[in-house]
């Protein structure tokens, strides 16, 4: 019986033991699986946390978006303010972040605080400024002399014997000039310290290419586009021609790559322009075509829209392509239209402003006249409407998006816009 108990007593401690060992392993495989669970949770949680983040930050930046889309700012205030030298002003034109002033006894550099950056002083009868990327040329129209700055200032002076009609620069410094004599126009080139390249195209009125309107020289200075008037059957018409002074150009003769006549029959070209080394314009009385230079070597017509009504005014940035024209039979006597540089519409805007200057500056397009100006942006909605307490002649953004540099003869001043508009 003692035996039997013995044996009994010794078989509950193994069974015990054994359930001891199993429960002991039951519990370190549930410790595993909640610190696994407890891992999952935190992973969890984190994604949701990371996901509301994300939400909220795109929830605010559709509000800014929309925000500084659609509000209308009516009120503005000024941030500071600068009075400047008028001496012989002739205008401004953007130049990088900055402002080129020229007059016909000298030009300065202006930063976006109005602060003089360099000057530089010169005689000029009829001074007239190009701007392109880097560098900025400034020609005395039938004159004969033309200064070429970078934003450091002035790097070189071309001197010509004949008289100077029209003069291009590219963003190499690479200047573009044409010249007249009693018999022809040439189109000399001129290296950015001023010294002439070994480069001439020489255009009769009643020659093989006609007589230059202008000229536009490409930002890498290897492309040269020209309006012309040429006549035919004793009607003069309208051209567009490209020539290519790369070395692919240099097998042709007057390096002439491509020329366009057909799109401008009974119509002259009175402006052209490179947008970009690919992209390039001409306006004509009655169209704007938007050209293609990617084959350097066949320049490509991509799109001609037609205008039927008066062209008003033409403007233009690297990325977009201005026009106001008439719009009869309405209560607004203008419409605006912004193209993209490959001819496709960005929008198109009936208005009664009257306005004296278009210019465009990053995606904002303005409108303005000596007192007032109007703004708009790339989805042609009003951003912006008011007048000023002193002569404007140049308006562009400020430093920050709510903010513009106006400009005057005599004042430079950033205003910041107000908050405390309506919804247009």
């Amino acid at each position: 019986m003692s035996e039997w108990n013995s044996m009994n007593r010794e078989i509950k401690k193994n069974q015990l033991r054994s359930q001891i060992v199993q429960n002991s392993g039951n519990k370190d495989e549930s410790s595993e699986e909640i610190i696994k669970k407890a891992r999952s949770k935190v992973k969890k949680k984190r994604f949701r946390i990371s996901l509301v983040v994300l939400l909220v930050l795109a929830a605010g930046g559709i509000g800014a978006f929309e925000y500084f889309s659609l509000y209308h700012y009516t009120g503005y205030g000024v941030v500071w303010s600068k009075e400047l030298n008028e001496g012989s002003y002739e205008g401004y034109l953007n130049f990088g972040s900055n402002l080129l002033k020229y007059s016909k006894d000298g030009a300065s550099y202006l930063d976006s605080q109005g602060k003089e950056v360099w000057i530089q002083s010169y005689e000029m009868k009829s001074p007239k400024a190009v701007v392109n990327g880097e560098y900025a040329a400034i020609a005395d129209l039938q004159g004969n002399s033309i200064y070429i700055f970078n934003k450091a200032g002035n790097v070189g002076v071309a001197t010509t014997v004949l008289p100077i009609v029209k003069a291009t620069v590219s963003s190499q410094g690479v200047v573009a000039a044409v010249l007249e004599d009693s018999t022809a126009n040439y189109i000399y080139f001129f290296k950015q310290d001023g010294s002439a390249l070994d480069v001439k195209i020489k255009a009769l009125l009643g020659g093989d290419s006609g007589y230059p309107v202008d000229i536009s020289l490409s930002p890498d200075g290897t492309q040269l586009m020209g309006a012309y008037a040429y006549l035919k059957n004793g009607t003069l018409n309208g051209r567009v021609a490209f020539h290519n002074f790369a070395e692919i150009g240099k097998s042709i003769p007057d390096r002439l790559v491509g020329g366009f006549d057909e799109p401008y029959d009974s119509s002259l070209v009175a402006q052209v322009h490179f947008l970009d080394d690919t992209y390039a314009c001409a306006f004509s009385d009655n169209s704007v075509s938007f050209y293609s230079t990617k084959n350097a070597l066949s320049p490509e017509l991509v799109k001609q829209i037609p205008i039927k009504e008066q062209i008003k005014s033409v403007f233009y940035s690297g990325k977009y392509v201005g026009l106001i024209v008439d719009n009869p039979g309405g209560e607004n006597p203008y419409r605006l239209d912004i193209y993209r540089p490959d001819g496709k519409q960005v929008f198109s805007k009936v208005f009664q402003y009257p306005y004296t200057n278009a210019d465009i500056d990053g995606n904002h397009v303005f409108l303005y006249n000596e007192n007032s100006c109007r703004v708009y942006n790339m989805s042609g909605r009003l951003k912006f409407s008011g007048t000023f307490d002193f002569p404007v002649t140049k308006i562009r953004n400020g430093r920050f998006p709510n903010t513009l540099i106006v400009t005057g003869p005599q004042n430079m001043k950033e205003i910041r816009l107000q908050i405390g508009g309506q919804y247009q």
